[in-house]
């Protein structure tokens, strides 16, 4: 389980780092701003996670080679030639949906292996899976993704249920997992799924 957490740390972390720097750069921010929003986006999932499950949040200082990751995921972005920044715009959502995906497994494999109740892995998933996101688009000024009709937080739920059932535990079975939910994201995104909406009712 060790390489596996070390191999979706690496990808979730590259991923988010990389659609943070992306975002940064669509709104103008100078270098220092989207260096931050690169690094937000990369760990502010995995705090948010700490804080609302009983652990330390300074364990983000012991993860150096993975802030030097993200520094250098970052950094390929944003001085990379203007055909390739324009490419990489295009596979913003895969991105995310990469992110999504390895964090989700992530967080939720993290918790589990604390021997915390299932209730507490979803959490872990969910919040490791879209905290950096929505840390991302709310200091970009945008709506977070979580919270727009596209189905989105609900792949994170899944996967938690998942580990936290203990259905998936081989680390080519958590692999096959991180695809599957990289690819429910991206279909839901093309085909424009959605949970059902509340509609207000008129009075009278």
């Amino acid at each position: 389980m060790s390489v596996s957490w070390e191999i979706l740390n690496v990808v979730g972390i590259s991923a988010f780092a990389i659609s943070g720097a992306i975002i940064a750069m669509e709104e103008k921010y100078d270098l220092f701003g989207a260096y931050v929003l690169g690094l937000v986006t990369a760990f502010g999932g995995g705090v948010i996670r700490n804080a609302l499950i009983g652990l330390p949040t300074d364990v983000l200082w012991k993860q150096e080679l993975m802030i030097y990751v993200a520094l250098v995921a970052i950094t390929l972005v944003l001085f990379c030639p203007a055909k390739w920044f324009q490419y990489c715009k295009k596979w913003l959502n895969f991105f995310d949906a990469i992110g999504l995906a390895a964090f989700s497994v992530q967080g939720a494999l993290y918790a589990s292996g604390k021997g915390l109740p299932l209730v507490a892995v979803i959490f872990a998933a969910v919040m490791t899976g879209i905290g950096g996101g929505m840390i991302r688009d709310l200091l970009a000024g945008r709506k977070p993704l979580v919270l727009q009709k596209e189905i989105y937080a609900l792949w994170s739920v899944i996967t938690g249920v998942v580990i936290g059932l203990h259905w998936l535990e081989d680390g080519w079975q958590l692999l096959a997992l991180c695809v599957l939910v990289v690819a429910l994201r991206m279909v839901s995104t093309i085909y424009g799924w959605h949970l059902p909406r509340i509609v207000q009712r008129k009075m009278g």
